[in-house]
């Protein structure tokens, strides 16, 4: 009985030792499931964290674009704030100058034709303190790019063609923008 009680205790040992090894094969069978769950969050946020890494610097560059721009932006702006100014006071001297342009019949009148172009000269010259400047028009040749031909008349002997001969209203520089072009007659 001894020897019954033996192997059935080694029977009991063998079914023991399998129902072992299988849940030891189950636990890892779970283990690794749980391993690659876990590599494949890991994997997960990474991924996530490149995303969200290249968003950042992205926001980043766009931001000193941006701030990059609003400087050339401001600073376009400072250097062409008069512009505006300028243009209105344009007409008044233009008005002047036609004053000017009038022949004086006495005295009183030449008196206020020397006035009238002191105060031509004023202005002129604080026009130029701020860089606003009359473009060179008469004799000169055309420039579709700072004149504006009104009218063209045939060539005279001595002339050159395009060349400009009459000067209808005078144009202006502003910095290196023009703010109103010289209305001119051409030679063609």
């Amino acid at each position: 009985m001894s020897e019954e009680k033996d192997i059935k205790q080694e029977d009991l040992n063998q079914e023991t030792d399998t129902m072992q090894d299988e849940a030891t094969e189950e636990v890892s069978e779970q283990e690794e499931v749980a391993i690659e769950e876990v590599l494949a969050k890991i994997a997960a946020l990474e991924a996530e964290n490149k995303e969200l890494e290249d968003k950042y610097y992205r926001s980043q560059a766009e931001m000193a674009n941006m701030h990059t721009r609003f400087k050339k932006e401001q600073a376009q702006m400072l250097k062409y704030a008069g512009q505006d100014l300028a243009k209105a006071i344009l007409p008044a001297l233009d008005n002047l100058s036609r004053a000017v342009a009038i022949e004086a019949s006495d005295e009183n009148t030449e008196q206020l034709k020397r006035g009238v172009e002191l105060v031509i000269n004023n202005l002129t010259d604080a026009l130029a303190g701020f860089e606003v400047v009359k473009v060179a028009s008469l004799g000169e040749k055309f420039d579709p790019n700072v004149h504006q031909a009104v009218q063209t008349v045939p060539l005279e002997d001595g002339q050159e063609a395009e060349t400009i001969v009459q000067v209808f209203q005078e144009g202006y520089m502003f910095k290196d923008r023009v703010l109103r072009p010289a209305m001119v007659v051409v030679t063609q």
